[in-house]
């Protein structure tokens, strides 16, 4: 009995609750319904009112006078100025003729690429022309957004494809690409005068980082290169070496990395004292101790290219400045061995040949001949001079053309270069790098046998004192010949060589020590031969003066006997008053 009524009441409790989750059933479907009333309302609406300004703007294309349109749009756009209040700057990609790409335009797309690419869900990845990585950029009508000062800021891609289609010998894409920045009015001041000039500067910054620097040499003539004329040629600078495998006094080393980087953090000390942003090293020293080797480690340290001029290739003085134009900032410009590219001691005014009959001859009859050959050996031999040197180093065009450049010159015979090229303010710093040391020695043993320590270290410390062996000598000998030769067979050699390059010279010392005092006997001899001679000269001088002494008392008698002869009479008459005399 009390079980029927427990299942009674259990029933009825789950009648109620089915009852009540059909009410709110029923009352959920209603809300819905009349959510969806209101949706479709509301979309009506917005159909209507988009369908309605289509039908104006058509009604205005079709019949409003279309003189009247441009200043209706104008006054439209004042009006929409005035409510809004963000404002945007456009950065197209080709300026001026179309031909030329806008500097700002890939800087800004470095900038980008570097600092707000991540939040594009659409890329494009390229490998450019002077870039080592894969560059990726902004698809095209993308935005990102970016902070600067606390403002917010909003960069946004673009592409508008022309109507007309043009042909041109000068490749480029027919879209014209743009980049568009949006900010708020009231920051216009912040974002033109520091923000702008922010994002040029890191864009500049990362296209160096990234960039394939390239090794340049110019010769006689003009290059085309991408439809462009330039007066040098380039390949990759792909060069290994750094400070950290230079063979150098580590001290010395140090000094050197510390002004370099010096310079190339001095852009407002520079400005400051009125000076050109360039600075100038001469290296000095014997053939093989790194001289070109320490130019690619500098290139390397402050990622510059290397622009190595030839001087003998260079025609005259204006062509030296022309390829000084040409060439870029944050590059290293090199003369190697400049004592031998010309004669710079002096402005060089060579003695004329005389011309021989013949080559009148020749000039008289074909005078046209004459004059070619006269110009084709003025081409052969460059005209640059000494003067048009010192104003390429340090003039006016050296300070208008680009700044952060480097100025290396390289000689095995410093003595013979004129005074006034290598003076301070041209070539700021003078480094000699002399023969292998010790310390030198080590950085070659870890670079060519990985090894820093060895038990033949002490013996090659103490032939490198008294022996003088430049660093490529050393590492030649360092250097293994085959897999067979291991680290000890390489610096024995090493040893075997410092040994029989102190017996050769100990041998020169000798030999020249012989010379030396067999001159000396040489010059004594000829010496106590001139003092001789000088003696004998004096005694044949005084003889001969008293022999004409003598000479002058017989020629008097002589001539008195003469007179004596010519005059018998007198002669008689002066015996007679002689005689008379007596008496």
């Amino acid at each position: 009995m009390h079980v029927q009524v427990l299942v009674l009441h259990i029933l009825a409790k789950v009648k109620l609750v089915n009852q009540i989750s059909r009410k709110i059933c029923n009352t959920e479907k209603r809300k819905e319904k009349k959510m969806l009333m209101t949706i479709g309302e509301m979309m009506t609406g917005v159909g209507s009112a988009i369908a309605g300004l289509m039908v104006a703007y058509a009604m205005f294309q079709n019949y409003f006078p279309y003189d009247l349109r441009k200043p209706v749009k104008l006054y439209i756009r004042k009006i929409t100025n005035l409510v809004y209040p963000y404002m945007k700057i456009t950065f197209p990609e080709y300026q001026g003729n179309g031909f030329n790409r806008n500097k700002a335009f890939a800087a800004i797309e470095r900038y980008l690429n570097e600092n707000s690419s991540k939040q594009a869900k659409h890329l494009k990845a390229n490998v450019l022309d002077d870039s080592q990585v894969i560059v990726l950029s902004m698809a095209d009508h993308e935005e990102v957004t970016d902070e600067f000062q606390g403002i917010k800021l909003w960069w946004s891609s673009n592409r508008v494809t022309p109507q007309t289609q043009s042909i041109s010998f000068y490749p480029r894409e027919d879209a014209n690409r743009y980049f568009i920045l949006n900010f708020h009015k009231k920051y216009r001041d912040i974002i033109t005068n520091s923000y702008l000039k922010h994002v040029l500067e890191e864009g500049k910054a990362i296209t160096v980082k990234e960039r394939q620097r390239k090794l340049y040499t110019n010769s006689k003539g003009e290059s085309w290169s991408r439809f462009t004329r330039s007066n040098w040629s380039h390949v990759v600078f792909e060069h290994p070496a750094t400070f950290d495998t230079l063979a150098m006094e580590p001290k010395k080393k140090e000094e050197i990395i510390k002004d370099l980087m010096r310079f190339t953090e001095a852009k407002d000390y520079y400005a400051k004292i009125g000076k050109a942003w360039k600075r100038g090293y001469l290296l000095h020293g014997p053939p093989g101790t790194g001289k070109s080797t320490m130019i690619a480690a500098m290139a390397n340290l402050l990622k510059y290219d290397v622009y190595d001029l030839e001087l003998t290739a260079v025609k005259d003085n204006t062509e030296l400045r022309k390829l000084l134009i040409d060439t870029s900032s944050k590059a290293i410009l090199v003369i190697e061995d400049i004592d031998c590219s010309l004669d710079l001691t002096g402005q060089r005014e060579k003695k004329k040949k005389e011309k021989t009959e013949e080559e009148k001859k020749e000039e008289k009859a074909d005078p046209v001949k004459a004059e070619m050959k006269k110009r084709e050996e003025n081409d052969k031999n460059s005209q640059v001079t000494l003067s048009g040197l010192l104003n390429f180093i340090d003039g006016l065009w050296s300070a208008a053309c680009g700044a952060e450049r480097i100025i290396v010159f390289t000689t095995n015979y410093v003595e013979k270069l004129d005074p006034a090229l290598i003076r301070r303010g041209r070539m700021d710093k003078h480094i000699e790098l002399t023969y292998c040391c010790f310390e030198a020695f080590k950085v070659l043993a870890k670079n060519y046998l990985d090894l820093e320590s060895h038990q033949l270290f002490a013996t090659i410390c103490g032939l490198l004192q008294e022996t003088k062996m430049t660093p490529a000598d050393v590492a030649e000998n360092l250097m293994p010949k085959s897999s067979e030769e291991d680290e000890e067979a390489c610096l024995a050699r090493l040893i075997k060589a410092l040994e029989e390059a102190k017996a050769k010279a100990e041998e020169e010392v000798k030999m020249k020590a012989e010379e030396e005092a067999k001159k000396k006997v040489e010059e004594e001899a000829k010496a106590e031969a001139e003092e001789e001679e000088k003696q004998k000269a004096e005694i044949k001088k005084d003889e001969g003066e008293e022999a004409n002494g003598e000479g002058v008392e017989i020629t008097g008698v002589v001539k008195d006997n003469e007179e004596d002869a010519k005059n018998p009479t007198s002669n008689a008459n002066g015996v007679k008053e002689n005689g008379d005399a007596s008496h």
